[in-house]
């Protein structure tokens, strides 16, 4: 088995709902010192935008990795959408990775953004990689209609397009189609080895090489060094937001073999309210850490890294042992994660 090293090791920065972003940069300058391999901005409009924050990375940064995780289908025209990633890849040097998530259907619904289905992705990631090798596409179908699409000018070193994802067929349609896969926190390793065979499956009946998928296993990531009142906020308050949603939820509950009831206890609090409207974000975390104590402690401590540093580093060793390329570290930011790089080496 390959050991953990730290260029295997990616780190959040912005994670969740924040008031500012102007902290991004210290994150990410504590990401480079620490010798990581990259780092993920998940996107919030009100105060994470994608191409601005990620604009600014790509002059503030030199050696990290820049993956967009996630943004969302349909909240861009492809050209844009395109252009936005070729001009990101320009900037960087080469360091941009976009990736993609369903986000939640619900919430999209309200904004009138459409919910494509598994073709439609399918056919959105082709529509941009036939936009940067200098394409004209012509498109009708579940991606949207395009009478005629074009880039004056195309991209010689595209960046890979990942997709965060937990069921099963998505998972394939990753395998098939995507160069990466961004497996949700909370799984086990086991759920993370389940995954991993689906993606992998998929992509060798799809005539594609396996391992040129790579796998992003997130782990929420918090030794007991730090205090309580932060703890609950970083593990516990974080697993609230995911499991209060059913529709995020539920594919993880069954992709770990773990009983439903908890989970709709848990959403029945009717918080996931406060995930997408207004208000501050540090009170919507102490709404969410309240009911923490309706989560099973089963799942905190099989689908997350908590303890001594050195069993979280060992807990992140068993997702790699289970064949995960790259872990995601959730939870802690950059500038919080010395205790737990500096014990691991380099490739």
């Amino acid at each position: 088995m390959m050991a953990l090293s730290r260029d295997r090791i990616y780190s959040y920065v912005l994670p969740g709902q924040v008031s500012s972003p102007d902290v991004v940069f210290g994150q990410a300058e504590a990401a480079e010192a620490l010798g990581l391999g990259g780092i993920f901005l998940s996107e919030r409009w009100e105060s994470k935008e994608l191409g601005a924050t990620m604009g600014a990375l790509s002059r503030s940064t030199r050696s990290l990795m820049l993956v967009a995780g996630l943004t969302h289908f349909g909240t861009r025209h492809p050209v844009v959408q395109a252009g936005m990633a070729q001009t990101l890849q320009m900037l960087s040097g080469g360091r941009y990775v976009l990736g993609y998530g369903r986000g939640v259907p619900s919430h999209f619904k309200k904004l009138g953004i459409p919910i494509p289905n598994l073709q439609g992705m399918a056919d959105y990631v082709m529509i941009l990689r036939k936009l940067w090798a200098g394409e004209t596409v012509r498109y009708s179908g579940p991606a949207g209609e395009y009478p005629e699409l074009q880039l004056p000018l195309g991209c010689e070193n595209p960046p890979p397009i990942i997709i965060g994802t937990i069921g099963p067929k998505t998972l394939a349609l990753a395998g098939q189609h995507f160069d990466g896969v961004v497996l949700h926190p909370f799984l086990t390793t086991q759920g993370v080895a389940r995954s991993i065979k689906i993606v992998r499956d998929a992509a060798v009946a799809a005539r594609r090489d396996p391992a040129a998928v790579k796998i992003y296993a997130t782990v929420i990531t918090v030794p007991d060094s730090f205090p309580e009142d932060m703890r609950i906020d970083m593990l516990e308050a974080r697993a609230v937001s995911y499991f209060m949603h059913p529709e995020v939820g539920a594919p993880v509950v069954a992709a770990n073999g773990w009983s439903e009831a908890p989970m709709h206890e848990i959403a029945a609090t009717g918080l996931a309210r406060l995930e997408y409207g207004t208000g501050n974000p540090q009170e919507k975390r102490r709404a969410m850490a309240e009911v923490a104590g309706m989560l099973p402690q089963e799942w905190l401590e099989t689908g997350a890294a908590t303890g001594s540093v050195a069993h979280c580093i060992g807990r992140l060793q068993e997702y790699v042992d289970a064949g995960v390329d790259y872990i995601l570290l959730h939870g802690t930011t950059p500038d919080m994660q010395a205790d737990i790089i500096a014990p691991l080496g380099s490739a």
